[in-house]
C-alpha cells in the first residue's frame, strides 16, 4: 500500500456500511481501485467465466427432493443438484471420490439410473453412507477407501467425479485420473491450501515451461477460499466480533510481553461469545501461559481492537481482490494439465456464488486416440 498512496487513502475512507457491502463485491472493488491501480479495470475480464448451469428446471429435476435427502443440509442438497445438472449426460460408470456420506453419490445415482461407486476414508461416514442408501433404495455403494494411499488403483472407464474434495485429494484425483485415462474427470476444487507442500507445485508443463514465478505458499492459497457469502448474518458479525476480541488481546499481549510480535490463538467457539471479552481474554491468556494483572483495562483493549479491526478489514479489501484471480491461476493449471494428458477441457461456473462462492466445474472429456504426456510428479 506504501506504493500506492492514493489507493490507501481511499480504503481508509470507506465508511463501515461501505466496508461491509464491498466485502462481497469484488468487482465494484475493483472499479472504484482502479481509479489508483489501472490495471484493476480488466479485473471484470479477468474473472469472468461461462455459465454451465442449464436452466432451473434441469437443475431443480436434478436435486434430490428434501423428503428423500433428511440428511442432507439444504445447501449441500442444492450443491449436489446443479453439479449433478451441470454434467449431463452423465458418463458411466461414476466413481465419487471423497464422497463423504455420498449426498452426491445418491444425487448421481438418482439421474443416471445406475450404480454409482464412492470412496471415503471414514469408516463411520461409510457406515452411514451405506445406510442411507439402503433405506431410500439408491444404487450406490461407498467404500472405505484412503484416495491418497500409494497402492491406489482405480478402474479405467469410470467418470470420476469430485464436489469440493479438499486440496491434495481433488488433486490426486487429477494425477490419478490422467494416469488411468479415465473417459472424464468432472470436479469442484476447494480449499486448495489443505496440502503437504509447502508451497504449491504447478501440475502442468507448459506452467514450467513458460518460467512460472508464481509460488504461493499454503498462507496465500488460504485466500483463495476466504469468503463468508453464504454465512448467515449472525455468523458473520460474530466472526467479525471475535476478529475484533482477537486484536484486542493482541495488543493486550504485545504490551504484556513488551514484544511487537504476533502469537497465535487457538479457534475459540463463537457460543461463548456471551461470556464476553474479558472471559476471551482470560482464557487466551491461559492457552498462551500468560498472567493477566488484576487490573487489566478490558475496555481499554476491546476498544483498541474495534478500532484495529476496522483498520484491518479496510486493508483487507484489497487483498481480496485477489482471492478470485489466484483460485483461477489455480484451476488454470489443472485445465492445462489435463489438456497434457489428452482431454477436452471445458471449465465454468457450475451455480451461483451465493449458493456456495466454490462454484467453478472443471470438466475434462478424454479425446480419443490421444497419449497423455508423461508425468513425473508422484
Amino acid at each position: 500500500m506504501q506504493n500506492y498512496p492514493g489507493l490507501e487513502c481511499m480504503v481508509r475512507e470507506l465508511t463501515d456500511a461501505e466496508c461491509t457491502e464491498l466485502v462481497d463485491a469484488p468487482g465494484a472493488l475493483a472499479i472504484k481501485a482502479s481509479r489508483y491501480v489501472p490495471e484493476l479495470a480488466l479485473y471484470g475480464q479477468m474473472v469472468n467465466l461461462p455459465e454451465l448451469s442449464p436452466a432451473l428446471a434441469e437443475v431443480s429435476a436434478a436435486t434430490l427432493p428434501e423428503v428423500r435427502a433428511p440428511d442432507m443440509p439444504g445447501r449441500k442438497r442444492e450443491q449436489a443438484g446443479a453439479f449433478a445438472a451441470a454434467l449431463k449426460p452423465l458418463q458411466k460408470p461414476i466413481l465419487d471420490w471423497c464422497s463423504g456420506k455420498g449426498h452426491l453419490s445418491r444425487t448421481l445415482a438418482a439421474q443416471s439410473r445406475e450404480s454409482v461407486a464412492g470412496y471415503e476414508w471414514n469408516p463411520r461416514l461409510v457406515a452411514d453412507g451405506n445406510r442411507i442408501a439402503a433405506h431410500f433404495g439408491d444404487s450406490v455403494q461407498i467404500r472405505c477407501q484412503d484416495v491418497m494411499a500409494h497402492n491406489l488403483s482405480i478402474p479405467g472407464d469410470i467418470h470420476g467425479v469430485a464436489l469440493h474434495a479438499c486440496g491434495d485429494l481433488h488433486r490426486q484425483l487429477l494425477r490419478q485420473g490422467a494416469s488411468a485415462s479415465l473417459p472424464r474427470i468432472s470436479l469442484s476444487p476447494c480449499c486448495y491450501h489443505q496440502t503437504s507442500e509447502g508451497c504449491y507445485q504447478t501440475l502442468s508443463k507448459r506452467t514450467v515451461a513458460y518460467g512460472n514465478r508464481l509460488l504461493p505458499d499454503r498462507g496465500d492459497l488460504r485466500l483463495a477460499v476466504r469468503e463468508t457469502v453464504t454465512a448467515p448474518a449472525r455468523v458473520r458479525e460474530q466472526g467479525l466480533e471475535l476478529h475484533r476480541w482477537r486484536l484486542g488481546f493482541d495488543g493486550l499481549q504485545r504490551h504484556l510481553r513488551g514484544m511487537d510480535q504476533y502469537i497465535t490463538v487457538p479457534p475459540y467457539s463463537p457460543r461463548l461469545i456471551r461470556d464476553g471479552f474479558p472471559a476471551f481474554c482470560r482464557w487466551a491468556a491461559a492457552e498462551k501461559q500468560l498472567r493477566l494483572p488484576e487490573d487489566t483495562d478490558f475496555d481499554r483493549w476491546l476498544a483498541f481492537g474495534v478500532r484495529r479491526c476496522a483498520e484491518v478489514r479496510r486493508y483487507e479489501l484489497i487483498r481480496h481482490l485477489f482471492r478470485r484471480p489466484l483460485e483461477l491461476w489455480l484451476v488454470l493449471d489443472y485445465a492445462v494439465f489435463l489438456e497434457e494428458q489428452g482431454y477436452s477441457v471445458r471449465l465454468g461456473h457450475f451455480c451461483s456464488r451465493s449458493l456456495t462462492p466454490r462454484n467453478l466445474l472443471l470438466d475434462a472429456v478424454r479425446v480419443c486416440g490421444t497419449q497423455p504426456a508423461r508425468h513425473s510428479r508422484p
